[in-house]
């Protein structure tokens, strides 16, 4: 055995000098790759949504952290300490605002002090949608499908109202929207760490590419069912019924912290009825036996929107999942009602 080795041994101690310097250089290529996490700068991000568009910007960075994980609401979340470190490590913080992630304001405030904080609802160039009261049940006037270009056309400084509170916070929903949304957190990021810039602006530009492609596609998935009119289980989808002239008649509830009542149900199982409604959409947060309750009796058909991404992974993909998941859901009960 040993004479056998011999021979092995010299020609592996030849070789030695050779294989010396790439065995050598790899703890320092992993020492690098460490010092490159290291320098990434700590983000968190309060929504899916929201982390998506933050992670498809900081690829090759970063990731983000994420505060309302999993099937939990913005409307009804409760911070855990996690989130609280997090927060109190953050060098930059984005959410939409107050008036979406309330639960968030004061621990912002507390917890948030060292970090840049964006507030995505001040991004410029949004479409900002009032709240409609009492539920949506008038018929839409869809005539103009390109209603949401017109308001960016026409009222370019609209977002600098800083009226928290008296719009729709479901910004995300049309994919104009997502665009504003990213460039202010591109604008955010490079000034918070100007030394991956490049990057940032480079995922930027392509994301904006993707958020266009998908806006065409969008239009020609809902395009065959634009005049049929539905129910939803909260009055969440302003945006995207605007950006597409689809027709929501009315929800459930108008708030999801409210549970309706007995004659809240009745009047909208009614209103199913007379309106015409094809479908009727739950939400997986939410109590999918209103759904049931309000078509019984009627020729209505049930379905599912999920507008926070309550059932997605979470990821630079998980936006883009979400808004043809929408889309296609839509499309599957309308046609079939």
């Amino acid at each position: 055995m040993k004479r056998a080795l011999g021979p092995a041994l010299k020609i592996l101690a030849l070789r030695m000098p050779a294989l010396a310097i790439p065995a050598l250089a790899i703890p320092a290529l992993l020492f690098a790759g460490t010092m490159r996490a290291a320098d990434a700068p700590v983000v968190v991000t309060s929504i899916k949504p929201i982390h998506s568009l933050v992670s498809a910007i900081m690829q090759g960075v970063g990731e983000p952290e994420l505060i309302v994980d999993g099937a939990a609401s913005p409307h009804t979340y409760n911070l855990k300490p996690s989130n609280a470190r997090a927060l109190q490590e953050a060098k930059v913080i984005f959410w939409v605002g107050p008036g979406l992630e309330a639960f968030l304001e004061k621990p912002l405030q507390a917890l948030g002090r060292d970090a840049s904080i964006a507030a995505l609802d001040d991004a410029p160039g949004l479409v900002k949608l009032p709240f409609r009261e009492g539920g949506a049940f008038e018929p839409h006037d869809d005539g103009d499908e390109h209603e949401a270009d017109a308001a960016h056309d026409a009222d370019p400084g609209h977002d600098s109202d800083h009226d928290h509170g008296t719009f729709d916070t479901h910004l995300w929903l049309d994919p104009m929207n997502a665009k504003a949304m990213a460039a202010m957190i591109t604008t955010t990021l490079v000034a918070a760490d100007p030394a991956n810039a490049l990057t940032y602006q480079g995922n930027a530009k392509a994301l904006d590419d993707k958020l266009d492609a998908l806006d065409t596609e969008i239009k020609g998935i809902v395009a065959p069912v634009k005049g049929k009119p539905f129910i939803v289980f909260h009055d969440a989808y302003q945006y995207f019924e605007h950006r597409y002239g689809i027709r929501v008649a009315g929800s459930i509830t108008v708030s999801p912290e409210t549970i309706p009542g007995a004659e809240r149900v009745s009047e909208i199982h009614r209103k199913v009825g007379e309106l015409g409604a094809t479908c009727v959409f739950a939400e997986p947060q939410f109590e999918p036996r209103l759904v049931n309750v309000v078509i019984e009796g009627t020729r209505a058909k049930s379905g599912v929107l999920d507008p926070e991404a309550a059932t997605l992974k979470a990821g630079p993909d998980l936006y883009f999942t979400l808004m043809r998941g929408i889309a296609d859901s839509m499309k599957d009960c309308l046609s079939s009602a």
